[in-house]
């Protein structure tokens, strides 16, 4: 293993394994499935011959695309950024928390993501910290808002147009025409 890589936490390097054995089977076209359900998801996950172009269109069309988010993340994961994703989803995870456990799961996407020494922090300005502190205070259901659209923003002008260049994104588009 090259040094760059021993330096990682192994979680990092589970998880990264884990996304590109995710992905590559989300591209395979095996006929060999075992039951019937496993063919079922086999089919859910298999790419069309648009969905890619479709992602093309814009970011939002690429989250709302389980392939395209799960491919977007695989992307992610080997620029090691792959906690800005992370932050997003558990952002809107949190926007449909019942309020009796809004603090408990505030704390832990702040302790996370966004406080001091955070294991998985995002990138977000002095001013988005502070204000997103503020509201763990009281936390609401939008007290995260600010720093989710920070983030969003973020991904879609950096790491989005990066993902249409990658090979990743290549190679998904050309094996989904193929199919």
């Amino acid at each position: 293993m090259c040094r760059a890589l021993d330096s990682l936490p192994v979680t990092c390097l589970e998880r990264a394994k884990e996304l590109k054995a995710l992905f590559g089977s989300l591209l395979q076209k095996s006929d060999h499935s075992i039951t019937s359900q496993s063919k079922k998801n086999e089919k859910q996950s298999r790419l069309n011959e648009d969905e890619p172009s479709k992602w093309r269109e814009s970011f939002e069309k690429l989250l709302c695309s389980q392939n395209g988010l799960c491919l977007f993340r695989a992307f992610l994961v080997s620029e090691f950024s792959e906690e800005n994703i992370a932050f997003y989803l558990a952002c809107d995870d949190y926007k449909t928390t019942k309020p009796s456990k809004l603090a408990t799961k505030a704390k832990k996407i702040y302790d996370e993501f966004i406080g001091c020494d955070a294991p998985r922090e995002v990138n977000l300005d002095h001013l988005t910290k502070a204000i997103t502190k503020e509201n763990m205070d009281h936390p609401r259901q939008s007290c995260f808002e600010l720093a989710q659209e920070k983030i969003y923003t973020l991904m879609e002008k950096d790491c989005y147009p990066r993902f249409l260049k990658s090979s990743i994104y290549l190679e998904a588009s050309r094996k989904a025409k193929t199919s």
